[in-house]
C-alpha cells in the first residue's frame, strides 16, 4: 500500500492546475481565432453566364482541369467548380449568344508547369496568346510570373500563370 503524503498531493494539485490552465489556454487561444477567423470579405463564386451548358462544362473541366463538385439546384442549367478553399465558379447556361468581354476582364488559375498546361491547350485546339496578342506567345511579368490568354467558349478571358 501506497502511502499518500502531503508532498504528493501537492504535486498531484500542481499537475491538476497546469492541465487546467493548459485547456483554458487553448479555449482561449480558440475562441480568438474563431472571433478573427473571418474579419472581411471572403469570395464565394464566381458566376460566369454561358450558351451551352455541355460545352463549357467540359471546356473547364477537360481543358483548364477544375474539379467539378456537387450543386444543390439539379436542374440541368448549372455546372459548379472548386477553385480554392470555400470558392466555386458557376457556370449557368441560359445566355442567347456568346459576346465579346475585354480581356482586362478575365479570370485566372495559376499552374505548376506552363509547359504542361500549354501542351493541353494544344492537344484540344485551344489558341492562346501573350499579353500583347501574339499568338502561341508567353508573357513573362516584371516578377517573372510567366502567364498566357486564351477564350472559353463563350468568349470570356481566361489567364493562366505559374504563381505559386
Amino acid at each position: 500500500m501506497v502511502k499518500v503524503t502531503n508532498q504528493h498531493l501537492f504535486l498531484f494539485n500542481t499537475f491538476i492546475m497546469k492541465i487546467r490552465f493548459a485547456i483554458l489556454l487553448t479555449t482561449l487561444v480558440m475562441a480568438v481565432n474563431m472571433t478573427n477567423a473571418q474579419t472581411k470579405p471572403l469570395i464565394n463564386h464566381i458566376a460566369v453566364y454561358v450558351v451551352n451548358l455541355e460545352t463549357s462544362t467540359n471546356f473547364y473541366k477537360d481543358v483548364i482541369g477544375l474539379p467539378v463538385i456537387p450543386e444543390p439546384f439539379h436542374d440541368g442549367r448549372h455546372t459548379w467548380f472548386s477553385i480554392g478553399d470555400h470558392a466555386a465558379l458557376h457556370i449557368i447556361s441560359g445566355a442567347k449568344n456568346a459576346i465579346a468581354h475585354d480581356k482586362d476582364s478575365h479570370l485566372c488559375f495559376s499552374v505548376p508547369s506552363m509547359q504542361t498546361f500549354i501542351a493541353e491547350l494544344e492537344k484540344n485546339n485551344v489558341a492562346y496568346e501573350n499579353w500583347p496578342g501574339q499568338a502561341k506567345s508567353v508573357t513573362t511579368r516584371a516578377d517573372g510570373i510567366k502567364q498566357i490568354y486564351f477564350k472559353d467558349p463563350d468568349g470570356y478571358w481566361i489567364e493562366i500563370n505559374n504563381d505559386r
